[in-house]
């Protein structure tokens, strides 16, 4: 976090350092260069006082070395006088080469070509490095001599030591200010720029909570201002889009259709959980793979090539083997067009609609007018037909008219009775059925039940019995409870061969108490068990019409225990007889 407030104050250190560096070697040869100019401005003016005391001292006086050793030791410097021949003729030291020739120096080479001349060389006699300042001795604007004044150098090295002592104080000291007052000024520029970049970080993080302090109203302020604005309008954006994702998802996952959604590429990218009930497989794996080469049926993958083929929507009933079962299905299909300039296809939609129930309530319906015309017809055909043969003189017979008015009755007594069967379906299943709720004697209830039927026991020899374990007390509507077990005795007297035997249980448990009609009878294939309480259904239907049924005697059973929220489990095995237990609940919720 603190990478870019060092960078920047390092930078700016660096930087300030180079320059005052620079600056200091500036300065130090500037006035290097000030101070040689001046000391040679000294010595130029000194040279030139000699000269003109040594012209009037005149160069062949005999005190002349003692004159230039006064001046020497009054100017502390080095003076020497040379002939025009380049002869030393008097000097303040003693050189041993002194007795060599001027001429050739360098600086009295140039005050014969330029009038006046410096050199800096290192003197032997001295043993260190001199400045060099020659003027001539000139009479009647005639050169008859020169006159050399020599000041030692090391004042000029002491003098920029001292200068250079001074500037790196002077500068450090600056330096130091200088630092201070940037790590200030940077950490005053870098703190809000830090606040703002880990305020950025959270946002890129997903943390849309996260506010930067407002600061000064400057630039620094204005970002942190934008920042929150920013924060809260991705704060608003995610809640809203996370509520309308969770919407999406809540209705896609919970919606009682099949969705499946196919890129443009033909890959499964969206597949809900109803589909996983649709084809009784995991169809997790199927995302993020091509359709065909998962989907294992072909009626789906022609729709899906269709629509990419046509680009327009599919609608079409296919059946499809689901484990055991052939099950129906609404397939909707429909593309998904970009929209823009150009559209393009993005994908398809598929919505699949089970409506195996709706075919199979549909064929039951079919069945159900079939069978009621079928039911209808045996009797009515019977009325008329004994009617027209009485008609045709048989009622002048009357042994014949009795029997054939006998039959007419029967079959009167069987259409009211179908009817009335009907009619109690048709109550039953409507809406508006409401039980007599009130306490149930179970046991009482029964043994009304077996004196009510024992003399068509007794007929065909079959035994009836009743065990009782338990109160066997319920809340229920006892009309309708007495009519489930007039259906469910009647029945085991019916499909239950002479010598028979048909037991009757209440038993009762903690919150339950059931109630069971076991018999001996002909007894139900497993096949058929499932099919026992729809409408007009027969196991043997030749007993069953002759002794008078209806065959909707379990249908009218099955929708009255469902009202006393009971459950009935069917338990039969052909040729040893049926078991029907019925779970009542001792107590229902109010």
């Amino acid at each position: 976090m603190h990478k870019y407030r060092n960078k920047l104050t390092i930078s700016l250190l660096i930087a300030i350092f180079f320059v005052l560096v620079g600056l200091g070697l500036l300065l130090g040869q500037l006035f290097k260069e000030f101070y040689f100019e001046q000391l040679s401005e000294r010595v130029s003016k000194e040279a030139k006082i000699v000269a003109i005391s040594i012209l009037e001292t005149g160069l062949d006086h005999t005190d002349l070395g003692t004159i230039v050793n006064d001046m020497g030791d009054q100017l502390a410097s080095r003076i020497t006088v040379i002939t025009a021949t380049g002869e030393v003729i008097a000097e303040t030291a003693t050189d041993k080469k002194q007795m060599e020739n001027h001429l050739n120096r360098p600086e009295i080479i140039q005050v014969r070509e330029e009038g006046e001349g410096q050199a800096i060389r290192f003197s032997d006699t001295v043993g260190a490095d001199l400045l060099f300042y020659a003027v001539p001795l000139l009479e009647r604007e005639e050169i008859i001599g020169y006159v050399r004044l020599g000041l030692p150098i090391h004042l000029l090295d002491e003098v920029h030591k001292k200068v250079w002592g001074l500037l790196l104080f002077s500068f450090s000291i600056a330096f130091l200010v200088i630092m201070l007052l940037s790590s200030r000024i940077t950490n005053e520029l870098a703190k809000p720029i830090e606040e703002a970049t880990s305020v950025a970080n959270q946002l890129a993080k997903g943390n849309f909570k996260v506010r930067a302090s407002h600061g000064k109203n400057d630039e620094t302020g204005q970002l942190s201002r934008s920042l929150n604005v920013l924060a809260q309008n991705l704060d608003e954006v995610t809640k809203t889009y996370k509520a309308q994702q969770e919407r999406l998802e809540t209705l896609i996952e919970n919606m009682g259709s099949g969705l499946v959604l196919i890129n443009y590429k033909g890959e499964i990218s969206i597949i809900n959980k109803s589909c996983k009930t649709i084809f009784q497989e995991d169809v997790e794996h199927w995302l993020h793979k091509v359709y065909h080469n998962v989907i294992p049926h072909k009626q789906i993958v022609k729709i899906v090539q269709e629509i990419f083929l046509t680009e327009k929507g599919q609608r079409k009933q296919i059946i499809l083997p689901i484990q055991l079962e052939m099950r129906h299905f609404d397939v909707y299909g429909a593309p998904i067009i970009s929209s823009g300039e150009k559209e393009r296809l993005k994908g398809i939609v598929l919505v699949f609609h089970d409506i195996t129930e709706l075919k199979r309530l549909e064929q039951m319906r079919k069945d159900f007018v079939a069978n009621v015309s079928h039911e209808l017809k045996t009797p009515v055909t019977s009325v008329k037909g004994f009617t027209e043969t009485l008609l045709d003189g048989a009622a002048e017979d009357e042994a014949l008219r009795n029997r054939f008015l006998k039959i007419i009755w029967d079959e009167s007594e069987r259409l009211q009775s179908l009817i009335q069967d009907l009619l109690d379906l048709s109550k039953i299943e409507q809406s508006k059925f409401q039980l007599n709720w009130q306490r149930v004697d179970l046991s009482m209830l029964t043994d009304d039940i077996i004196v009510m039927l024992s003399n068509k026991a007794e007929e065909k020899g079959i035994m009836l019995s009743k065990t009782k374990e338990g109160s066997g007390v319920i809340e229920g509507d006892p009309l309708r409870i007495k009519q489930i077990m007039i259906n469910l005795i009647n029945n085991a007297i019916t499909y239950t061969q002479k010598g028979g035997r048909i037991d009757v249980f209440i038993q009762e448990y903690s919150d339950k108490v059931y109630f069971s009609v076991k018999d001996t009878g002909i007894g139900i294939s497993k096949e058929e068990i499932p099919r026992v309480f729809e409408r007009f259904y027969r196991v043997d239907r030749a007993r069953s019409r002759n002794s008078g049924g209806t065959g909707l005697g379990l249908a009218i059973v099955k929708h009255l225990v469902e009202a006393h929220n009971g459950e009935i489990v069917v338990e039969s095995e052909v040729g040893k007889g049926t078991a029907f237990t019925i779970k009542f609940n001792k107590n229902q919720l109010k």
